[in-house]
């Protein structure tokens, strides 16, 4: 049997249309909630600005909001109300002249009902096909009942049903949170919910909290008020993101790095490099970005930690011109302010320079960075299963480092993904002969073979040089070897 196909109404916000399954069946009743400031007022108005943009008649009724605070409202995004009617309903002069007020009736029983009945005479003045209510909590206080606010919904959606127009209703939760009157009604539920985290700039996300009929994509999905309006940043759903490619060995830009490794990694696998502050593992990555580029493929970058202008700096100091990459347009380096940006936005960038810029090797720098943006470490751990999954099925090689606290000795990683990777490179300072080196070996890897040695490594202005593994030591990794052979073959002070 075929299905009938349901026409829908699109919501003008990006990416929330792609969350609700191709936006707002036409004909039905939505509700919109969330506490003040959540962005209710600025998608009700994109919402009314698609419409109006594809020649439908809108029309915005607001109970709580001015229409001079609506207009300001959009002036702010750069927007003009223009072809939008606003009706702006105010109680009449004669319910808010105390001696005209009847004293046999309730004043509410005379404002309730009228507020109905104009709202039912603005919209027959102007028939509309697409219609904004601002906001259920004045007439929740109006009906002074559940009863009588359950019977005005009713009243309200089958009034609307027979006219065939897609109705959001706006809610700001502030008279009682708990009824859930509306929810039993509308047709499809959206939850906005703003975050204050101890430090950093609120969060917001959105949840599709029902949807008859419809399939959605479930869950919280972060997004964000610009200038401009609202941007929704869609879960990420690896499963849904395939593509063919050579799964082929990609060489870095080091020929001894490349045989710790077996010949290299493996395009569309991830690669975590750990250590301590200081050894060199942002080095380690932009050694591969080299290799990538002088395939002939585009590279992106995403810089929690270090500040552009010094890591352009120390990376030329290293033989690695930044700048000369980026202006060719092969390297994308972006300065991430985890205070500032949600998880969901970041996969949202992940995904544009993917898709968009064509970028076949990522690097993040640092997962302790993104750490921050997201405290819950559970959540951080889906979030990188997700992020990584899709960049593999992308065929995109992934490179992330993860600083553990301590220099020597016993480490600890602020999160566990050793897991997630496909390969761990482990970088280590070590104490000898009166010196503090580095060692470098590759503990894990799915896709081949790899060195089970330990190599010494060098930074200098060529870059990273390695040296011949480390077989007359042992406890490299402990941070204070124990000479075992009679020969000592560290890399040579003078190189």
């Amino acid at each position: 049997m075929d299905i009938p196909r349901i026409d829908r109404a699109a919501t003008g916000v990006t990416g929330l249309d792609d969350v609700l399954g191709g936006g707002l069946a036409r004909g039905r009743i939505f509700l919109l909630e969330g506490s003040p400031g959540a962005g209710k007022t600025t998608i009700a108005i994109q919402f009314l600005a698609a419409g109006a943009a594809s020649g439908e008649t809108v029309l915005y009724i607001t109970l709580s909001e001015t229409e001079d605070e609506l207009r300001a409202s959009a002036a702010s995004h750069g927007w003009t109300m223009d072809g939008i009617e606003v009706f702006e309903l105010i109680p009449p002069e004669n319910l808010l002249d105390e001696q005209q007020q009847q004293s046999l009736l309730y004043s509410s029983d005379l404002e309730l009902g009228e507020t109905t009945r104009r709202i039912f005479e603005a919209f027959e003045s102007v028939r509309p096909s697409r219609v904004v209510l601002d906001s259920l909590s004045e007439i929740r206080l109006l009906a002074q009942g559940s009863l009588r606010y359950r019977r005005q919904i009713l009243a309200l959606k089958h009034y609307f049903a027979k006219q065939n127009v897609t109705v959001l209703l706006l809610d700001d939760m502030t008279t009682d949170a708990n009824d859930k009157t509306v929810h039993s009604v509308a047709h499809g539920v959206i939850r906005l919910e703003e975050l204050a985290p101890d430090y950093g700039a609120e969060r917001r996300r959105l949840r599709v909290v029902k949807y008859r009929g419809q399939r959605y994509r479930g869950g919280y999905h972060d997004f964000v008020i610009r200038t401009g309006g609202i941007e929704v940043f869609p879960r990420l759903v690896a499963a849904e993101h395939k593509s063919e490619f050579e799964r082929n060995q990609l060489a870095s830009a080091s020929p001894e790095l490349n045989l710790l490794l077996g010949g290299g990694v493996e395009r569309g696998s991830s690669v975590l490099i750990l250590g301590p502050a200081g050894t060199g593992k942002s080095l380690l990555a932009l050694t591969f970005v080299v290799g990538a580029i002088a395939r002939g493929e585009k590279a992106v970058m995403f810089a929690f930690d270090e500040e552009l202008g010094l890591l352009f700096a120390r990376a030329l100091g290293l033989g690695i011109d930044l700048e000369k990459m980026v202006n060719s347009g092969n390297l994308l380096i972006e300065q991430i302010d985890a205070a500032e940006l949600s998880p969901g936005e970041l996969t949202s960038r992940v995904r544009r320079c993917v898709e968009v810029n064509q970028a076949r090797t990522v690097v993040i720098d640092s997962l302790n960075g993104y750490q921050a943006s997201m405290p819950e470490e559970n959540a951080l751990i889906l979030h990188m299963h997700e992020l990584l999954q899709y960049l593999n099925r992308q065929g995109a090689t992934t490179f992330l480092t993860v600083a553990q606290h301590g220099l020597v000795g016993d480490m600890k990683s602020p999160v566990d993904v050793t897991y997630l990777a496909d390969t761990v490179i482990l970088l280590r300072y070590f104490e000898a002969t009166g010196r503090v080196r580095r060692a470098v070996s590759v503990v894990k890897k799915r896709t081949g073979f790899h060195e089970d040695s330990i190599r010494e490594f060098r930074i200098d202005h060529r870059g990273i040089t390695l040296g011949e593994p480390l077989t007359n030591f042992q406890g490299v990794l402990r941070g204070v070897p124990i000479l075992v052979g009679t020969e000592n073959i560290l890399l040579d002070n003078s190189i």
